[in-house]
């Protein structure tokens, strides 16, 4: 069994987090999928760590200056520095989560905007579960932009197996007319992307914490689901199902080999 500290209580998800807005989402369930359901469930009851096999990978990509690092800094160490400093290549974080019982790490990639790294950042974005497009609301020509960021970031992936985010921020600075008037726009772009619409702060911190939660619920919720579909299912006592993945099936087998 593999043992990790515990999550810190303002990391722990119980309930499938909601969009903000109702017509900007991609998915409108209000539950877990069954089969996740299940299997967390399952998990949690024979006391069995998940947290080395579940982790996902989020890219943050979009222009110069539309605020990614301050979106990340908000929610990963809540906290908004008004001196802005450009990213360098890249950089990113870690934030651990306990998702229906289950632990879980969520690796963000903060990606430089500036055109001279674009070369650095893309190698970055293969393998990336999540993909998240940013654009300052206070610049219309940023959300235009958001278009080839996504291409460029879907060229280093399979498209069918990220979950896309188009991500609005610097809400604050918008006047109520505005802010409704963009986010209709916006909304209109991540439905041709196949994209979730999110409009946040870093500055106040809105919606922050519930977008990276939603994210991170998302994320958590394909992986079990993918590792579902490579599963020996088999019948145990009154119905009752237990999930051994081909993985750990092969680790055990090799320690039976092993001297």
């Amino acid at each position: 069994m593999h043992f990790c500290p515990p999550v810190s209580r303002d990391r722990v998800i119980c309930d499938f987090p909601k969009c903000y807005n109702p017509h900007a989402c991609l998915q409108t369930k209000d539950d877990w999928n069954s089969q996740a359901k299940m299997v967390c469930k399952e998990r949690a009851e024979r006391q069995q760590a998940w947290d080395r096999l579940k982790m996902s990978k989020a890219v943050v990509v979009g222009d110069l200056n539309v605020g990614k690092t301050c979106l990340i800094n908000r929610f990963c160490k809540d906290a908004f520095d008004r001196d802005y400093k450009a990213t360098i290549g890249v950089d990113f974080e870690i934030e651990r989560f306990e998702l229906s019982g289950v632990p879980f790490s969520l690796q963000i990639w903060d990606t430089a905007g500036q055109e001279k790294f674009k070369c650095i950042a893309s190698a970055y974005y293969r393998g990336a579960h999540v993909i998240i497009t940013v654009f300052d609301m206070s610049d219309i020509r940023t959300l235009e932009h958001t278009r080839q960021w996504l291409v460029d970031a879907l060229r280093e992936n399979e498209p069918s197996a990220c979950s896309v985010f188009l991500v609005g921020t610097k809400s604050d600075l918008l006047s109520p007319e505005m802010r409704a008037s963009l986010e209709r726009d916006a909304i209109k772009l991540a439905s041709e992307l196949q994209a979730e619409f999110w409009m946040v702060s870093s500055k106040t911190g809105e919606n922050v914490k519930e977008f990276f939660f939603r994210v991170a619920a998302i994320a958590f919720e394909d992986a079990i689901l993918k590792d579902l579909e490579g599963a020996i299912t088999r019948s145990v006592g009154q119905g009752d199902i237990l999930m051994t993945s081909l993985d750990e099936t092969q680790d055990r087998e090799m320690k039976k080999t092993c001297c």
